[in-house]
């Protein structure tokens, strides 16, 4: 569903991918794994269009994106749950969850999608009407992937979901990661520094070190790696 090839990504002077190439079959769910600094978020970012290559290309479903308006990257399918939740605490659960719907017309396509994320995430329908602010660290990672779905995507860029979680959320976050992929066909991308969580659910993985792949293959191999283990997975 996802080819990069070539990709390199810099900001001003400051390279942060080099020659970067991975594909993402339809239907898996492949984790860029790598310590911070590596590149993993530039790499979402680019293929997102928040921020533009210098050179390569970036091709989802066969056509080429590297230069899409971050908004017609979206509207083709591919959407993006960036590092951090990134959700607006002003808001409400709701209003959050409205505003990746605002450019569909369809009344009653939106008012499904509702029902849908808040039947994956029933925290967030418990929540619907505080104020993101006032969420903990989990559900607002909850409710950035939910804001994620709310385009019916069928690719998930997710980055770092675990950033800063406790062990019980960690994986609660990667149960509904998972269930997308088993029950909705959801292609993901994962960037992730916890290894060990990302592997778990993943098909296949890619190791990033300072913007350059050192390693790629399936995810049960990569886990099984001692020298990849120690040196660049931590775990």
């Amino acid at each position: 569903m996802l080819r990069v090839e070539s990709l390199s990504t810099y900001y001003g002077p400051v390279m942060a991918l080099d020659d970067v190439s991975l594909e993402v079959p339809e239907g898996s769910i492949t984790a860029v794994l790598g310590a911070n600094g590596a590149g993993k978020s530039s790499l979402l970012r680019t293929i997102s269009g928040l921020v533009r290559r210098r050179a390569g290309s970036v091709r989802f479903d066969g056509r080429e994106i590297g230069a899409a308006a971050a908004e017609d990257i979206v509207r083709l399918g591919l959407a993006h749950a960036p590092e951090g939740g990134g959700v607006i605490g002003e808001l409400t659960v709701a209003e959050n969850l409205e505003l990746a719907t605002l450019w569909r017309r369809d009344r009653a396509e939106r008012a499904q999608t509702f029902t849908e994320v808040y039947a994956l995430m029933p925290r967030l329908e418990e929540r619907r009407s505080l104020a993101a602010s006032s969420l903990s660290g989990g559900e607002r990672q909850m409710l950035s992937i939910g804001r994620a779905l709310m385009g019916r995507p069928r690719m998930l860029l997710l980055d770092e979901p675990s950033l800063g979680l406790a062990p019980l959320i960690v994986a609660e976050v990667m149960r509904i990661v998972g269930e997308l992929r088993a029950t909705r066909g959801l292609t993901v991308l994962l960037v992730e520094q916890n290894a060990r969580s990302a592997l778990s659910i993943a098909d296949r993985g890619v190791v990033l070190n300072v913007g350059r792949v050192v390693a790629e293959g399936p995810a049960a191999t990569l886990a099984a790696d001692e020298n990849l283990r120690r040196h660049y997975l931590g775990i």
